[in-house]
This record gives structure tokens, C-alpha cells and sequence, in this order.
């Protein structure tokens, strides 16, 4: 296996436009701290940023005019990487979990998968429930309906019924989500 080598002096890929590259008819200006300076010519602006002893970079050319901040290019880009590294850790990624069941299952069995089940939805998961018909268990559909009719009851302060109970092939198959944080404030304050 080649390994590439790790160079700490490599420079971000992070590119920001800044200094003599903005080049726009007229740009609104803002201070490091985000106060208004006001609307003058990128000019005008960059020999302001130059006189402070800062750069001239640019936040967002959409708007009209664009907007420029008077900031230091190593300050502002940390700043946007500390950004992006808060919104990585607020972004939940949720995954898709799948508990097997059968319908003739026995109630030790039934606890464990159940309390399996109560730790995915508590962790935020979604989770898929597969009850499978073995040989001619397929002919008693009642009892495998009636084992999801449980397990939904048994989770009901935790989650929500995704996707109803239904039959493909010889396996039932059915999908709870969690409760948003909304649904379990308004159970909690119904309870009380």
C-alpha cells in the first residue's frame, strides 16, 4: 500500500477572493467587527484596508452591491473553518437500522430485541422491523400483525409508525422513526 506523505506546511485549498482581485464598480464595506463603513469604489476600499494594515476580502458578490469585509485573509479564513467545522458537528447523520422478529417469538427474546430497539430510537435512529414467515407460518399472517401491533405499543413514547406493516414475499416489514424533540415535549407535558 503507497501511503502519501503528511506535509503540515501544505496550504488550505480554502480560495477567497481578497486585495486587487475584487475588482467591482462599487462594493459596500464592513468593518472586522461587521459595523457598516459604507458603499464606495473596491478602489477606494482596498486602499482603505491597505492603510489599516489589513486585507480587503470579499464575503458575497450576490447582493448588490457586493460586500467586502476589512479583515485579516489568515483571521478570516480560520473563521470560516471553525464555520464549517460547528455545522459538520450540528449535522446528525441518522441511520437505518433493521431488528428480525419472528411470529412465534419467545418473550425473553421478544425484551431483548425490544430494549435493542429502544436504544436505536433514543440515539435518533431509524429503525426498520423485519418479521419473517418461516414454512407454513405464512398462513397465520394474524400473529405477525398482531407481534407489530405490540412492538408499536411498546414504543409509542419513543417513536412514530414510519412505514406500515406490509407483506413482501414471505417477510413483514415495517419502519419507526423517533420522535422529534417537539412530539416528546408535548407527550411529557400530556402525562403530567
Amino acid at each position: 500500500m503507497i501511503r502519501k506523505k503528511y506535509n503540515k506546511h501544505i496550504k488550505d485549498n480554502l480560495f477567497v477572493k481578497a486585495n486587487a482581485n475584487i475588482r467591482f464598480p462599487e462594493v459596500r464595506v464592513l468593518t472586522e467587527h461587521g459595523e457598516m463603513v459604507g458603499t464606495m469604489s473596491s478602489r477606494e476600499a482596498f486602499v482603505k484596508a491597505m492603510d489599516e494594515g489589513k486585507d480587503l476580502v470579499l464575503i458575497t458578490e450576490k447582493s448588490q452591491p457586493p460586500i467586502v469585509k476589512i479583515i485579516e485573509l489568515s483571521k478570516y479564513k480560520y473563521q470560516l473553518k471553525k464555520k464549517e467545522a460547528d455545522n459538520r458537528k450540528k449535522s446528525k447523520i441518522q441511520d437505518l437500522k433493521e431488528l428480525r422478529f419472528s411470529p412465534v417469538i419467545g418473550e425473553g427474546d421478544y425484551q431483548t430485541r425490544l430494549k435493542q430497539l429502544r436504544e436505536f430510537l433514543t440515539k435518533g435512529h431509524k429503525v426498520k422491523i423485519t418479521l419473517f414467515f418461516k414454512g407454513r407460518q405464512i398462513t397465520h399472517k394474524k400473529t405477525g400483525y398482531e407481534v407489530f401491533a405490540r412492538i408499536v405499543e411498546d414504543c409509542q413514547d419513543l417513536a412514530k409508525l414510519e412505514i406500515e406493516p406490509r407483506l413482501i414475499g414471505k417477510k413483514l416489514q415495517a419502519q419507526l422513526a423517533p420522535l422529534g424533540k417537539e412530539n416528546k415535549n408535548k407527550d411529557s407535558h400530556e402525562k403530567n
